[in-house]
């Protein structure tokens, strides 16, 4: 018999894995699928950890569905607020709580158990089943999944389907999941004026005071109306910093960050342009540089997107809603891969946060409908 989801969910919260730690988790996820026929590949890069392991099928005409997720956690942050300890994972009045209970190794210990179960009845199903499982999702996203897609990719390796066990749901579980993310832009400027004393501004040029309406027209623009999937690209302005550290000095350098977080009615290569054509405009000197995060995917209807609904439905007894908000996930990287992404996972209003929980009651539906999700797609 296989172990239930919350053993599983407290041997991986017990594991302290800050990121880019796995502490472990990894392995004990490996243990448990190995003997079930996965042949299991370690893809370790630099400082972080990751394994990808597949199932082959029966018909190499079959979808090809592979779980995705990461096993590094947030900081704990000031231990004094934990009502317990973080990394010893504890029950109280329903909920497990402890540092990724929700994000995501709940997630993690159900799909697991759902692949045990779904094997257990399904040795041989007709398409293949993977894992692809990082330690570097939290950090900075260097050597996790978008190295091992990169892997992937180069051998032809096909995935069809994507399910990424983020936590996606609102306020019941399986209520909100993901089909879609926006992109991600992040941009940083240095403006070039000239420093002086602030009693002679004609012998200085304010570096600062020269930018100040390109920054509005930034902030205010109207990039795009969106679409029926995403809402409108926005420009948000994080960071300035002008001055030389006295009161009378006339700043001869401002620099400022901002970040986009785009709609597919825009490029990467277009929002650069825009936004050099804006500096441009007000005859700024200048330097930027660019980080692209992550481009747009959606995942319209079609058959990852109607077995999610139809599992949620039939495990849960409620309608679920696709949604494209929030934040990045690796999903965007496995989507260069052609496949359907969809993020799936428990109630997300602890994350990141002091005492994070995740309900009880809600970790065997999930394995559930994970596993049903497996019937749906892979028989």
């Amino acid at each position: 018999m296989t172990q239930n989801v919350l053993a599983l969910t407290k041997q991986l919260i017990a594991r302290p894995s800050v990121t880019p730690k796995d502490e472990g988790c990894q392995s004990l996820m490996i243990e448990r699928i190995q003997p079930l026929g996965f042949i299991v590949e370690k893809m370790d890069f630099e400082d972080t950890e990751n394994f990808w392991a597949l199932k082959p099928g029966q018909s190499q005409e079959a979808p090809v569905l592979i779980f995705a997720g990461h096993t590094d956690v947030v900081p704990a942050g000031n231990l004094d607020k934990w009502q317990t300890d973080p990394f010893s994972p504890t029950v109280q009045n329903g909920f497990l709580y402890g540092r990724g209970a929700a994000d995501m190794k709940a997630s993690l210990a159900a799909m697991v158990v759902a692949t045990e179960r779904f094997l257990s009845q399904h040795p041989n199903p007709k398409g293949s089943l993977g894992f692809l499982i990082t330690s570097d999702e939290e950090g900075p996203f260097i050597n996790g999944t978008v190295r091992v897609v990169d892997t992937l990719m180069k051998r032809g390796q096909r995935v069809d389907m994507a399910i990424v066990g983020e936590p996606s749901s609102r306020a019941e579980l399986g209520d909100v999941i993901k089909n879609g993310r926006r992109g991600s832009l992040t941009g940083w400027v240095t403006v070039h004026g000239m420093q002086g004393h602030v009693a002679y501004p004609h012998l200085a040029k304010n570096a600062l005071h020269e930018s100040l309406l390109a920054l509005h027209e930034l902030a205010h623009k109207e990039w795009d109306a969106g679409n029926a999937a995403f809402p409108p690209t926005s420009c948000q302005i994080t960071h300035a910093a002008a001055g030389a550290g006295a009161g009378n000095i006339i700043p001869g350098e401002f620099k400022f960050e901002f970040n986009f977080r785009f709609s597919t009615e825009q490029t990467a290569e277009g929002l650069k342009t825009q936004v050099e054509t804006i500096l441009q405009a007000h005859q700024l000197t200048y330097d930027i540089e660019w980080k692209l995060n992550g481009e747009p995917f959606l995942t319209d209807q079609g058959p990852l997107l109607d077995a999610c609904v139809e599992s949620i439905r039939e495990i849960s007894d409620r309608e679920t809603t696709p949604e494209t908000s929030g934040g990045t996930s690796d999903g965007r990287f496995i989507a260069k891969m052609g496949a359907q992404v969809v993020e799936l996972g428990p109630i997300n209003a602890t994350i990141h946060k002091v005492n994070e929980c995740v309900s009880i009651d809600d970790l065997e539906p999930l394995a559930n409908i994970y596993q049903r999700i497996l019937e749906k797609t892979l028989l």
